[in-house]
This record gives C-alpha cells, structure tokens and sequence, in this order.
C-alpha cells in the first residue's frame, strides 16, 4: 500500500455548451462521450489513459492562467491535426532544459491546453521509435514500460541511480 495517489483521475472544467464540448474533444483528442449514470448533467469524456469531466454553466469565468497539459506521441503529426482542424496554436517553444516543445491552444470555452512532447520520454506514452535517433522500432520498443507498475519501478530505479550519484 503507498500513501501516495497512484495518478490524477480525472480533472473537471466549466462548459457553457455540452454538446460543443463532447464534439471538440471528440475531434480533437479522440475522446470517447461516457454517458453518465449518476450525474447526468456533467459531460465525462475519456481517452482510457485520462479523463475529463465539464460541468454545465450559464457563463464562463476567465480561466486564465489556469490549464491543463496532453502530451503527443508526435508532434509534427498532431500540430499537423491541428492545422487541419482550423484549431490556431502558440508559437511552438522548445524547453532544452528537458528536450521537451510546447505550445498553447483553447477550446471553445476559452479553457487553456497546453500540448507537449518529450522526445526521449518512455513513459507516458509508449512510443514505437524515438524520432530523436535512428533506433529501430523494435529495439525500441523493448525499453519502453508496458504498464504502470513497470513504469513505476523504472522511475524507481532511475530515482537510486541519481541519489547514488
């Protein structure tokens, strides 16, 4: 038993329009519309991996700074996606620190996402190659985690190398 929460379940945001809501995160997430059935007002949407639930309001405050982030198994593919959708984005910004990019978007409430990609990051998501090298997929594929606990004890262990540093 841990007394540390294994992950965040779900996060839950103002909608001013249901509908709008479950087809904008629909398309642009590929989220699934759970329908609910004990609250039947709030709009549940999940991908498996995160869900987000939006409760129905007459009128939006202002969210900002407030935001979430959704990382991208590729990010020229999902800006791509997002081009096609007519969805505008931030300038990409590159974090060197992390070899990590980012840039913002908004949904049609004005709620802020940020979008993410690490390229060398194995967990979340697993990613069949690493477009920062020349690896073949399936030697890649073997150091990815293929579940929570393996992805667990491989920070684990990552967390011993750095303290015995």
């Amino acid at each position: 038993m841990s007394e540390r929460p294994a992950y965040i379940h779900h996060v839950n945001f103002p909608t001013t329009d249901p509908e709008r809501t479950i087809e904008w995160y629909s398309k642009v997430f590929g989220m699934k519309y759970i329908k609910p059935k004990s609250n039947a007002k709030v709009v549940l949407m999940t991908r498996g991996n995160f869900d987000l639930h939006f409760t129905p309001v007459e009128e939006m405050d202002r969210m900002a700074p407030y935001h979430f982030a959704v990382e991208v198994e590729d990010w020229e593919q999902f800006l791509a996606h997002l081009r096609d959708l007519g969805i505008r984005h931030t300038r990409p910004i590159t974090r060197p620190e992390n070899n990590s990019m980012f840039c913002y978007v908004h949904d049609p409430d004005h709620t802020m996402i940020e979008i993410v990609y690490h390229h060398r990051r194995p967990f979340p998501p697993p990613m069949d190659h690493d477009p920062a090298q020349a690896v073949k997929p399936a030697a890649a594929a073997s150091s990815q985690a293929n579940s929570a606990d393996e992805a667990r004890a491989a920070r684990a262990t990552l967390a011993a190398l750095a303290e015995s540093r």
